[in-house]
This record gives C-alpha cells, sequence and structure tokens, in this order.
C-alpha cells in the first residue's frame, strides 16, 4: 500500500473536504452543489438532518457520480427514498480511486450507513498468527484485531479449519506455539517436545539459524508454496547425507513424507495453491455469499454470510462491496473465483494487491476444475440461503401466534425480556435481550450491575433494571418495546407494573410475566398478562405445543443465558480483586506490600495497628481503617 494511500485511510493526513449545509432535505441545492463538486477521484457522504451518515460512495469523477442521483426520473425506489433524506454531502478528495476505494472501505466499517450493503459478523475471524517480533517466533491461533507484530494468514471458515492446519503444522515443521511469558520462564521442555511438536527452542536445543529455516518453510507453506518447500528440503537432504549427518537427513526425509502425504489428500488443482472461492445468491429479499476456503490444494470447508441491506442490488455489486470489506481488512490469497464478475474488477485487484503486498487476480469464468468449485459454492450458498428463508418463515409463524395469543393488534416489532441471576446474592446482574421479527437483535442486548440492595432481593432487583432502562428510554426518547418479557411470577411483574406506570409507560408496552410450573419444566409455563393500571394480572396457560410459548420460551432462555455468563463474568472480577482494595487508601501496590510483610491475608487479620503501621508507607490512620476492616 502506497504511502498517501495509508495516509488517507488512517487519517494521517487531511484530503480536501467540501462541505455542504442544508437545515433538512428540502433546503439542499443539488444543482448548487453539482457546480462546484469536483471531476476528480474521492470518497462522498451523504448526510441526513440529523449528521447521520446514510451513504458512503466512491467514485472515480465524483460530479458525474453524484449528478446520477438527481435525475429527474429512473432512480430505484430504495434510491429515491435515500435522495429524499438527504441533507448534507460531504465530500472528500484523493489522489487515485484505489485510495478512494479503501477510504470508502474505512468508512464504511466505521459507520455503518443505513443504505450501504453490509457484511454481518464482521467482528473477527479465525486466522493464524506468527509473530516476528521475537527471535523465536510463535505460531498460533489468534482471533480479533490486528495488535501483534508478525503475520496473519487467513481468514479461515472456521476455527476447527484454524486448529487443523495447526496440529498439522506443528507435526510437520515443529514450531512453538507457548506464549512468551512460559517461553522465557522454561528450564526444561515441555510436553510438546516429547511428542515431537516442538524443538524446544526454549532451552537452545535448535539453533537460531535452524529455527529461522523452519519458520520460513512454514510461512511458505501457509502461502501455498509446498512444492518449493519440499523442493528445497530434498536438498537439504542430499547436502545432509553427503555431510554424513545420517540423522538430520532422516529427521528432513520424514517431513518430506509427511508434505508430499498432504499436497496429495484431497488435491484438487488450483495452479496456484490457495484461492478462495465465491459466490452469491438471492432470493426473498436476502442475499447469501458462501466462502470456500482453500488452501495448498486442500478445502478447508465453507462459510456463509448474509450482508445486510441488500436489496435493489444484483450480485455483482454485493460481491463487489463484499470482496472490499471483507478482503480489505484481511489480506486475500493469490486468486478469487466469483460467481458473478465484481464492478471495478481491475480497480478491485489492484487495491487488494496494495494491501496484501502481492498480486491478486479475481477470476469470473474458470473453466474446468475451478468452474466446479465455483457451482459448488453457489450451491452451497443457496442451500443457506434456502434454510435462512425457512428459519424466517417459522420466526414470522411464532410472531403471528403470539400476535393472536396476546391479542396485539398488530405484530411486535420489538420483544424485551428481563432476566437476574446472583449467587446467593453476590454480584448481582440484570439482563435485557431484544427480539424483532428477524429473531435476537443481540447489538440491543443490555446488562445491569445491580447496587444498593438486599443481596437476594430479586424483586427489587428487576425494579431497579427495569428503572435504569425505561427511565433511560424516556430521557432520551430511546426505543420503547411492543412487549414486555418478566422472568419471574407475581412479585416480578408487580414490580415492573410499578415501573412503567410510574414513567407513564403502561398504556405503552404490554408486561407478561413468564411464571415456571411446579416442577419447573419447559412447557408448563404459566403467562401474567399485567393490568394498564394497579397490580391486577390475567393468567394464560398456552399448550405446550403452542408457537407462541415456543417463542417466549426462546427469549426468555436467552435473557437467561446472557444474565448468566454477565453474572458469571462479574463474580469472578470480584474474587479476583483482594477485599484490601475496598478500603480507602489502599491500592494494588500497598495491597502487595501489606501481603508480602504478613506473609498473607490471615496474618494481616492477626496483626494489630502497631504491626500494621510497621509497614512502609502505611500511615497510622491507614492501619486504623485496615485494622477496624478486620474487626469492625
Amino acid at each position: 500500500m502506497s504511502a498517501s494511500t495509508k495516509a488517507v485511510v488512517a487519517g494521517a493526513c487531511e484530503p480536501a473536504t467540501i462541505d455542504v449545509i442544508a437545515l433538512d432535505a428540502k433546503a439542499f441545492d443539488a444543482r448548487a452543489f453539482l457546480a462546484r463538486a469536483p471531476e476528480s477521484p474521492g470518497v462522498y457522504r451523504m448526510l441526513d438532518a440529523a449528521g447521520t451518515i446514510l451513504y458512503v460512495g466512491k467514485a472515480k469523477d465524483l460530479k458525474k457520480r453524484l449528478a446520477s442521483y438527481f435525475r429527474s426520473s429512473g432512480l430505484a425506489p430504495k434510491t429515491a427514498a435515500l435522495v429524499g433524506h438527504i441533507a448534507d454531502i460531504q465530500l472528500t478528495a484523493t489522489h487515485t480511486e484505489t485510495e478512494a476505494l479503501l477510504l470508502e472501505n474505512h468508512l464504511i466499517k466505521q459507520h455503518h450507513p443505513r443504505y450501504n450493503v453490509l457484511m454481518r459478523d464482521d467482528k473477527s475471524y479465525p486466522e493464524i498468527f506468527l509473530g516476528t517480533h521475537h527471535t523465536y517466533p510463535r505460531l498460533g491461533y489468534h482471533r480479533g484485531p490486528h495488535r501483534q507484530l508478525g503475520r496473519y494468514f487467513g481468514p479461515y471458515p472456521s476455527s476447527l479449519a484454524v486448529k487443523e492446519t495447526l496440529s498439522l503444522l506443528q507435526k510437520i515443521f515443529r514450531l512453538r506455539d507457548c506464549v512468551d511469558h512460559e517461553f522465557q520462564n522454561r528450564s526444561r521442555p515441555c510436553m510438546q517436545y516429547q511428542i515431537k511438536r516442538c524443538t524446544a527452542p526454549c532451552v537452545g536445543f535448535i539453533t537460531q539459524a535452524d529455527y529461522a529455516q523452519d519458520v520460513k518453510d512454514a510461512q511458505d507453506f501457509l502461502e501455498g508454496r509446498s512444492q518449493q518447500v519440499i523442493h528445497a528440503l530434498v536438498a537439504r537432504m542430499e547436502q545432509a547425507a553427503e555431510r554424513l549427518a545420517f540423522e538430520e537427513a532422516v529427521v528432513l526425509r520424514d517431513r518430506i513424507s509427511q508434505l508430499r502425504a498432504v499436497s496429495e489428500k484431497q488435491y484438487i488443482s488450483t495452479q496456484g495453491g490457495s484461492v478462495d472461492v465465491l459466490a452469491c445468491a438471492l432470493a426473498g429479499g436476502l442475499a447469501c455469499i458462501e466462502v470456500l476456503t482453500i488452501r495448498d490444494g486442500r478445502n478447508l470447508g465453507g462459510r456463509a454470510y448474509f450482508p445486510k441491506n441488500t436489496e435493489e442490488h444484483d450480485e455483482a455489486e454485493i460481491l463487489t462491496a463484499f470482496i472490499s470489506q471483507m478482503y480489505l481488512e484481511h489480506a486475500a490469497p493469490r486468486e478469487l473465483l466469483v460467481s458473478h464478475e465484481p464492478h471495478d474488477r481491475p480497480l478491485l485487484e489492484q487495491a487488494l494487491s496494495d494491501v496484501a503486498g502481492h498480486a491478486i487476480r479475481i477470476q469470473s469464468a474458470p473453466r474446468g476444475d475451478r468452474a466446479r468449485w465455483v457451482d459448488m459454492a453457489r450451491h452451497n450458498a443457496e442451500l443457506a440461503l434456502g434454510q435462512r428463508l425457512a428459519s424466517r418463515g417459522n420466526q414470522m409463524a411464532r410472531m403471528e401466534a403470539l400476535t393472536t395469543a396476546l391479542a396485539l393488534h398488530a405484530l411486535p416489532q420489538r420483544i424485551e425480556c428481563f432476566d437476574i441471576s446472583h449467587t446467593l446474592g453476590e454480584s448481582t446482574v440484570a439482563s435485557c435481550v431484544v427480539f424483532g421479527i428477524e429473531g435476537a437483535r443481540k447489538e440491543a442486548y443490555r446488562r445491569y450491575n445491580i447496587e444498593g440492595i438486599t443481596p437476594g432481593d430479586d424483586y427489587a432487583a428487576m425494579q431497579q433494571a427495569l428503572q435504569r432502562r425505561f427511565a433511560k428510554a424516556v430521557e432520551e426518547d430511546g426505543a420503547l418495546p411492543d412487549v414486555l418479557l418478566i422472568d419471574g411470577g407475581a412479585g416480578q411483574v408487580a414490580r415492573a407494573q410499578d415501573v412503567l406506570q410510574a414513567l407513564g409507560l403502561s398504556e405503552v408496552v404490554m408486561i407478561v410475566g413468564v411464571a415456571k410450573g411446579v416442577e419447573r419444566r419447559p412447557g408448563e409455563e404459566t403467562l401474567l398478562i399485567a393490568a394498564q393500571k394497579g397490580h391486577h394480572t390475567d393468567i394464560l396457560d398456552l399448550p405446550a405445543h403452542s408457537p407462541a410459548l415456543h417463542l417466549i420460551q426462546q427469549v426468555r432462555d436467552e435473557a437467561h443465558r446472557f444474565a448468566i455468563t454477565g453474572h458469571r463474568a462479574r463474580r469472578a472480577k470480584t474474587r479476583e480483586t483482594s477485599s484490601l482494595e475496598s478500603i480507602a487508601g489502599i491500592g494494588s501496590q500497598r495491597r502487595q506490600q501489606l501481603l508480602k510483610h504478613f506473609g498473607g491475608i490471615q496474618a494481616l487479620q492477626r496483626a494489630g495497628v502497631e504491626d500494621i503501621c510497621s509497614v512502609p508507607g502505611i500511615s497510622a490512620a491507614l492501619a486504623q481503617r485496615i485494622y477496624d476492616h478486620f474487626h469492625g
């Protein structure tokens, strides 16, 4: 990637920006704006009256591209709706179209505009990490941001694919997988050395030069050059035999045999060793992209992605957006096989090549074995899309059944459920999960750490969580649920009624308590329908096979899971924190001094004020507070 491109993407420089400010969409003067728009490459951001970014796009000629939005006719309904909300357009000029593509991807990732095609589940992908900052680099599993110095290989379709590849690499190349702290503090080899998965560089059983050669071989293998690795190993084996270093030659021979066995297993004709195969399918207003991952001739499996905001976009447009968002963040293999020709293919190839540091080719009309792989990816995309549509249909049927069971006037657009979790009153956490017609909306989930109540008082915990949730919604004019599910009986429902009636929301939100049966078996729940005024409730018993009850159980169980995981995390954090740190004036450093001086917490508890005061840095007043903490 060029220095100027990196600067634009990272925001290290200030590209020329042209702003046109308008108070509302009707006041936006498109003709005056276009008269000032430059005829150069760049990125444009369309904003509404509130300043929210609606759409981010790039163009080789900004003026020509933007003019296409303001035609008198011929706009698609979605595009017309976008134009109707425009109150401001901001332009950022770039030196090249490639820089514009990279900046566009960066802004889409940052702002998630509602009219852009967006990848779902794009937070992290499983990868293989090879550290380069260490004398003896570590090879290991990675998921998340690229913060460490090193090479990242992937993304892989699943964690299993990464772990299988790592296991194979450790058998063949025997690179360490321990973290640096363990590596620096070992005095003898670990079990990995005993089972021939590591060469024990931690205790000097291999020279730095030999280990570096193993690292290079592993890196070449991951980049799809296994045949080159085999040829190099054969040459080294012959040299070792000529030197009469027969033990070294035997090790190299075994490594060559393993590599050849891997190359023969699951072999396919890829001509370059590593490719990703992408196919897009459209149906029912949804899009699915299937990505088959092939590394060094081995099919590592596939993964289905479901981008958002794909209405009124064809397969080529969706693939173009997907490729730019996927592979500008994660280096692509040397070749991508696609089911449809992406828009601006040469531009995409150039941008991806700049990011990856090597040439990348995108091919849309492969032949022979490659064509069969594209067909397989397309078939898998259609299957995954069919399953998603069937699941959506099942979700809709459940929503309709719930609408009938609760006598609602329309399908509920938002369902929230609250649950409480604690261990004998310790580390109480309330959870709030949100479901819509499309299913779980995890971005809207919330947890509340409960404080200032009698430990174990579930009623007070529920009231505090609901008060915090709905008071904020009233203050900020936030989203409100159509149905509020409360995991509990009449007591919890009564607290919910108190909160919503006090805030004037009892006629807006329907409260439904979900009380477990006597034996707490699924299907025996009783629903408590709360009245809009007072504490009266109506009892509703649904049959165990009711789709409405199944939906309620699904939402309730998700709230329970979310509460338990939050509670366990909070409890673990609390138990890891010393009780000393709750004393004013005691931080981690003084805590360590006290424990080191007395040899443990029990000896400190038995100490007197004078003994505590003898610790360096502990004043008489602080010593008294510590003593009172244990004996108060």
